[in-house]
C-alpha cells in the first residue's frame, strides 16, 4: 500500500529541521507521525512524520503487524493491553513504549480514532507529534531530546506563556497579590468558553480546560497536533483552512453558526471565533481559537419554536378536555417528561382559599395527562383528584403564580409523605416539578405539573416562563370552550323553548318535525317551525330561518315567531302576513342598528319565511313565502313535485310585494317544508341533494317520523353545518256529512228559522247537548249580521272532532267589537255572552266581506 500523503506543515526527508523565524531555540512540533492499522492489526500507511519518529522506512513497515512496533518487556504487554482495550471506542489516547529502529525504546503520546476504512470494514488512523530540537540537541523523543521537566513546548511561540506549575518566584502567589503572569494563566485556563492556541505550523501549543473538557483530552495529548488530527471532521478543516487565512493577514474569522470544535457534540451548536495574536512588532505569531456554546441561544429558539406550535396545536376545539390534552401533548417530551392538567368544577375569581373537599382537601378533575415513562401509567384523565391544604398545587392557586420545586425541597417531600399520588410521582424518579395555575380572563380554571425523571436538567426560569405561557395559551382555550359550552347551552334551551313543545290539536293535518342544531362552533342558528289552528278548522304552517347564529339569532326568532303567531290569529292572507312581518324586521333592524351599529345583521335582516295555510273543508292550500326554498308535495299516487310558490325577497329588505300561491291537495297528500340547511350539504351538490330528498319522500312510509327520519338519513352524512328545521305534514279532508251551510235571507224574521237550522243539524250529529249555546251563538251572530252588515249572509256549522265551530258570513267589512254595555243599555251584551260561552271567538276578512266565528268545546261522549 502507498504510504500516507505528508500533511501540509510536514517537512519530508527532515530529522532534524531548523526553527522558523516564529519559534525559539526551545523544541517545538514539526511534523506528525501518522499510521494506519486495519482491523486485523496490520500496518496500512506509513507517513515520513512516522520515518522521523520511528526510522521505519515504509516499505520496512507495510504490511507487517502493529504490534512489531511496540517495545519488547513489559511495555509492551501493556501497549498490546492498551489496544485491546481500545476495541468497541471511536476514539483512544493514551502513552505506548514503542521501538525504535536502532533499537531505543520511545515513550510516546499517541491519539487513535476509528474511521471508515477505504474498503470494507473500519482502520485506525494513529496520530503522534514529532518535535524538533535545537541545533545540537537530539529530537524529542531520543537520549537527551526529551523537553525539560515542567517546560511546555512551544509555549515561546505562543507568546512566552507558561503552565500554572512555573510561576515565577515573584509572581507566586505567598499572601500577596498575584502578578500578571499568574493572573494571565489562571484567565487562560478557567475560561468559561474552549480556548486553544495553534503555532504558525497551526499546531496545537495550548488548550484550557474548557478545551479538554469539550474534547476529552488532556492538553499533553493535543500538543502539536493538528486540529483535524485531533478530531477529524470536516468542520475541523474548516477551522483549520480559516486559521491559515488568520496567518497570511486576513484578519479575525468566524466559522459558520453552529459549527464547533470537532467532537464537542454539537447538540446544542457553537459560536466559534479564530483571531491573530501578535508580537509588538504587529507579526502574527499564533492563532487563538475561542468557542462558546451556543446552549442558551439554542434553548431560546427551541422555546420560540415551541410557542408558535402552541399557537396552532393548543385550543384547536370547542372542547375544554380536549384543549387540556394538547397541553400536556406539546410539553411532553419537549418540555417535560410528565404532564398533568387538573380543572376545577367551577372556576374561582379573583384569590382567596381554593375549594376544598369535605376533609380539607383540594378536590379537582384530572382532565389530561402524559407521561414518557409508559411501562408506569400515571393516573388516567376524568378521575377526582384531590390535594392535601399545604400542597404546592393548592399553595399555587392560592397564590396565582407558578413554582418550581426539586426531590429535596421540603414543601414537596411533605407533599410526598400526604398523598399518594404525590408518592409515585416522585417514585418514578422524579427530580424536579413546576405547578402553574391555569387563570384565564381573572378566573383560575386549574392547575397544570410538570415533572422530569429522564431529562438530567432540572427545570429553570427560563422553563417556567415557558410552561406559563403555554399553560395561559390553554388557559385561554378552556376558558372560551367552556364559556361556548355554556352559551350553547343557554341558547340551545332558549331555541328548544321558543319552539312548539307539543303539537296542537287539530283534524286539518297529520304533522311530524325534526329540529337539528348545527354541529360546528358556529352554534345554534334561528330556524324554527310553527303549527297554529285557525279559524274554521283551518290550519297555518310556518317554517323560518333567521341568519346568524348564538343567543341573539335565537331571541330574534323567538319575536318573529310570536310576531307571526299575532299575525295568524288575525286571519290575515299569507302574502298579507308576510307584508307585515316584514315591516316589523325593518322597525326592529332600526331600533337594534341605533344601539350598536350592526344595522346589516340586526333585527333579523334576511330572514326566509314559507307561510301556509291548508283548509280541510275545501282541501286547498295558500302559500307565501320569502327568500324561503319552496315546499315539496308528494300526491297520494307517490308524485313528487315542488309547488311553485313566488319566490319574494327575504324580509327587512323592503320594497318587493309577496304573492300567495294556491292549490288543491288531494286528502292523503303529503307536504314537506324545510330550511336550507338540509340541502347544504358539503358532500353533494343541490342536484344530487334535491334528488334524495325526491327519493326519500316518495317512498311509502307508515307514519310521518319515519318519512322525517329518512329525509335526515339520507341527505346527512354528517352532523350539518347549518341548523336544520323539516316539517312534514299529511293532508286530511272535512266531508260533507261534517259541514252544513245556509244562505239567509237578510231580514230579523230569519233568526229563529236560523237557529231552528242549527238544532237541528245538532241533532243529525248527536250533539243535543251543544244546542243551548249553539242557539244563543247563532241567534246573536245572525243579528249582529242583519243589524251592522250588508246581504248577503251565510250560516255555516262545521263539526270537527271535539269542536264545534258557528260561522256567519256577510258582505260588510265592518268588524264587530266587544264592548262592556253600561247598566241602562238595550244592546252591547250579545258579543260578551258569546265570548264567555265560546271558547274563542273572531272575524275572518276576504277580499269582499267577513266572517264571524266561534268554538265550541264539546264534551266527549
Amino acid at each position: 500500500m502507498e504510504r500516507l500523503p505528508t500533511h501540509p506543515g510536514e517537512r519530508p526527508h527532515e530529522s532534524d529541521a531548523s526553527p522558523g523565524p516564529a519559534r525559539t531555540a526551545t523544541a517545538t512540533a514539526t511534523a506528525t507521525a501518522t499510521a494506519t492499522v486495519d482491523a486485523r492489526g496490520i500496518v496500512t500507511g506509513w507517513s515520513e512524520g512516522a520515518r522521523q519518529l520511528l526510522g521505519y522506512l515504509p516499505s520496512e513497515i507495510l504490511g507487517q503487524p502493529a504490534a512489531r512496533l511496540l517495545a519488547a518487556g513489559a511495555s509492551a504487554g501493556a501497549g498490546v493491553a492498551a489496544l485491546r482495550d481500545a476495541a468497541g471506542q471511536e476514539r483512544w489516547s493514551g502513552t505506548v513504549a514503542l521501538r525504535h529502529r536502532d533499537g531505543r525504546r520511545l515513550r510516546q503520546e499517541l491519539l487513535a480514532h476509528r474511521r471508515t476504512a477505504d474498503g470494507p470494514g473500519t482502520e485506525w488512523l494513529v496520530v503522534s507529534a514529532v518535535s524538533a530540537a535545537p541545533q545540537g540537541q537530539a529530537p524529542a523523543g531520543t537520549p537527551g531530546g526529551k523537553t525539560p521537566e515542567g517546560t511546555t513546548p512551544g509555549a515561546q511561540a505562543a507568546g512566552g506563556a507558561t503552565s500554572g506549575s512555573e510561576a515565577s518566584g515573584s509572581e507566586a502567589y505567598g499572601g500577596g497579590p498575584p502578578g500578571s503572569g499568574q493572573l494571565g494563566e489562571w484567565v487562560f485556563r478557567q475560561a468559561p468558553c474552549v480556548l486553544a492556541v495553534f503555532d504558525a505550523d497551526l499546531r496545537l501549543v495550548r488548550a484550557n480546560a474548557g478545551m479538554e473538557q469539550a474534547l476529552s483530552l488532556t492538553e499533553d495529548q493535543m500538543r502539536g497536533l493538528r486540529l483535524p488530527e485531533i478530531a477529524p471532521h470536516p468542520v475541523s478543516d474548516e477551522a483549520e483552512a480559516k486559521m491559515r487565512r488568520v496567518l497570511e493577514g486576513a484578519g479575525p474569522q468566524h466559522l459558520r453558526p453552529g459549527a464547533g470544535p470537532a467532537g464537542t457534540g454539537a447538540e446544542h451548536g457553537w459560536s466559534t471565533s479564530l483571531v491573530p495574536l501578535k508580537d509588538p512588532a504587529g507579526q502574527v505569531r499564533a492563532v487563538c481559537l475561542a468557542a462558546h456554546p451556543r446552549r442558551q441561544e439554542h434553548l431560546a429558539r427551541q422555546r420560540m419554536l415551541l410557542l408558535s406550535e402552541a399557537s396552532a396545536r393548543i385550543g384547536t376545539t370547542a372542547d375544554s378536555g380536549r384543549t387540556a390534552q394538547e397541553l400536556a401533548d406539546i410539553a411532553v417530551p419537549r418540555l417535560a417528561d410528565f404532564a398533568a392538567v387538573d380543572l376545577l368544577d367551577a372556576p374561582r375569581h379573583g384569590g382567596g382559599p381554593s375549594p376544598a373537599a369535605p376533609a380539607g382537601l383540594l378536590s379537582m378533575t384530572r382532565a389530561a395527562v402524559r407521561s414518557v415513562l409508559e411501562d408506569r401509567p400515571a393516573p388516567a384523565a376524568g378521575g377526582k383528584t384531590l390535594y392535601p391544604a399545604l400542597s404546592p398545587v393548592a399553595r399555587c392557586l392560592a397564590q396565582g403564580h407558578g413554582a418550581l420545586y426539586d426531590a429535596t425541597d421540603p414543601d414537596l417531600v411533605r407533599w410526598a409523605r400526604q398523598d399518594p399520588g404525590a408518592a409515585r410521582l416522585m417514585g418514578n424518579g422524579t427530580h424536579s416539578v413546576m405547578v402553574v395555575p391555569m387563570r384565564a380572563h381573572g378566573a383560575t380554571l386549574g392547575v397544570a405539573l410538570f415533572g422530569r425523571s429522564r431529562r438530567p436538567e432540572p427545570f429553570e426560569a427560563d422553563d417556567l416562563w415557558l410552561a406559563e405561557e403555554l399553560t395561559a395559551k390553554a388557559a385561554v382555550g378552556i376558558h372560551t370552550a367552556r364559556r361556548d359550552s355554556r352559551e350553547h347551552t343557554s341558547t340551545m334551551t332558549l331555541q328548544r323553548s321558543l319552539l312548539p313543545q307539543t303539537l296542537p290539536d287539530q283534524g286539518a293535518l297529520d304533522i311530524a318535525t325534526r329540529y337539528l342544531p348545527a354541529g360546528t362552533q358556529a352554534g345554534v342558528g334561528g330556524d324554527w317551525f310553527d303549527v297554529i289552528p285557525l279559524s274554521g278548522a283551518r290550519v297555518a304552517l310556518v317554517v323560518g330561518d333567521v341568519v346568524g347564529h348564538g343567543i341573539r339569532a335565537s331571541a330574534t326568532m323567538g319575536r318573529l315567531r310570536t310576531a307571526v303567531r299575532t299575525l295568524a290569529d288575525v286571519d290575515l292572507p299569507p302574502d298579507e302576513l308576510l307584508t307585515h312581518l316584514d315591516d316589523l324586521v325593518l322597525h326592529l333592524s332600526a331600533d337594534e342598528a341605533g344601539t350598536d351599529g350592526a344595522a346589516e345583521s340586526a333585527g333579523g335582516i334576511g330572514t326566509t319565511c314559507l307561510y301556509a295555510v291548508y283548509d280541510p273543508v275545501s282541501r286547498r292550500c295558500a302559500f307565501a313565502r320569502a327568500g324561503h326554498p319552496p315546499p315539496a308535495a308528494v300526491t297520494p299516487d307517490g308524485a313528487v313535485r315542488f309547488l311553485d310558490v313566488p319566490a319574494g325577497p327575504p324580509l327587512g329588505l323592503g320594497g318587493l310585494p309577496f304573492e300567495t300561491f294556491e292549490t288543491d291537495l288531494p286528502e292523503g297528500s303529503l307536504l314537506a317544508l324545510y330550511t336550507d340547511g338540509l340541502l347544504a350539504a358539503r358532500d353533494h351538490d343541490i342536484d344530487e341533494a334535491l334528488d334524495k330528498m325526491f327519493a326519500a319522500l316518495a317512498r311509502p312510509a307508515r307514519t310521518l317520523d319515519t318519512v322525517c327520519d329518512r329525509v335526515l338519513t339520507a341527505m346527512l352524512t354528517h352532523r350539518p353545518d347549518d341548523d336544520i328545521a323539516l316539517l312534514v305534514a299529511r293532508t286530511r279532508a272535512l266531508h260533507a256529512d261534517r259541514v252544513a251551510a245556509w244562505d239567509l235571507a237578510f231580514d230579523p224574521a230569519v233568526v229563529a228559522r236560523a237557529r231552528r237550522h242549527a238544532t237541528d243539524q245538532l241533532t243529525a250529529w248527536g250533539l243535543d247537548d251543544a244546542a243551548f249555546i249553539t242557539e244563543l251563538t247563532v241567534s246573536e251572530l245572525v243579528t249582529n249580521a242583519i243589524r251592522y252588515g250588508r246581504p248577503p249572509i251565510q250560516l255555516r256549522l262545521i263539526h270537527e272532532e271535539s269542536t264545534l265551530t258557528c260561522e256567519v258570513f256577510d258582505s260588510s267589512s265592518t268588524a264587530p267589537h266587544m264592548r262592556r254595555a253600561r247598566t241602562f243599555d238595550e244592546g252591547g251584551r250579545g258579543l260578551l255572552l258569546v265570548g264567555q260561552l265560546a271558547r274563542r271567538w273572531g272575524t275572518r276578512h276576504a277580499l269582499t266581506g267577513k266572517t264571524v266565528w266561534a268554538e265550541q268545546s264539546l264534551s266527549p261522549g
